[in-house]
């Protein structure tokens, strides 16, 4: 089974293709994790991507692309896979149709952008060790202190107030197209995100089907 995951940042498209991956034994590929990957390992493409993805901005077809042709080829994606991430665009998803790979079901996880704004913003990451921290739904026991290494909690460039504004409006401006894109085909599956993760997940179990 091939699925796409589609819904703004923040929608919860990370931990759904987490609990997705448990229950159906297929690999997500995640290509904000590969692109960060990329980064932190200074290569060329990674360098390249950091820049549009400073700014909240798509980071270019040809390099997307590359990665999810790359990823989809290997054995473990030989049952299936759930794409998180992409495509982002109408041209990035007739990209994936003009390379011949089958995509089963999309599921669009619905959720306003106010609800998303407090979930992002309200995210803190410790600088030392990584720890991930959310000042209402999950905060550390003392202000701004991590836990378990006692570092300093900070804010991500991403989740900056103004960059998730901006992302949400690209999302709106480029990526919302998809659903239309996919209703047509008869592959779209909405799903409301706000809710329960586990209600979340057998809600989008309950659309494909499984």
């Amino acid at each position: 089974m091939n699925l796409i995951l589609l819904g703004a940042p923040g929608a919860g498209k990370g931990t759904q293709a987490e609990l997705l991956t448990e229950k159906l034994g297929i690999p997500a590929i995640s290509t904000g994790n590969m692109l960060r990957e990329a980064i932190h390992n200074g290569t060329e493409i990674g360098l390249e991507a950091k820049r549009y993805m400073d700014q909240g901005s798509l980071v270019p077809d040809d390099v997307i692309l590359g990665i999810v042709r790359e990823r989809v080829s290997q054995p473990d994606c030989r049952n299936g896979f759930i794409l998180d991430g992409v495509p982002r665009t109408i041209p990035q998803a007739q990209a994936l149709e003009d390379m011949g790979i089958r995509i089963d079901h999309v599921v669009s996880i619905e959720i306003s952008d106010s609800v998303i704004e407090a979930r992002m913003t309200g995210r803190r990451v410790c600088g030392h060790c990584g720890a991930s921290y959310h000042i209402v739904a999950n905060p550390p026991k003392k202000d701004n202190t991590c836990d378990l290494c006692g570092g300093t909690l900070e804010i991500r460039k991403d989740d900056a107030p103004e960059t998730v504004r901006h992302r949400l409006e690209v999302y709106h401006r480029e990526t919302e197209a998809l659903k239309s894109f996919y209703e047509k085909l008869g592959k779209l599956r909405l799903v409301e995100g706000n809710q329960p993760i586990e209600d979340a997940n057998r809600a989008i179990l309950r659309a494909m089907g499984v």
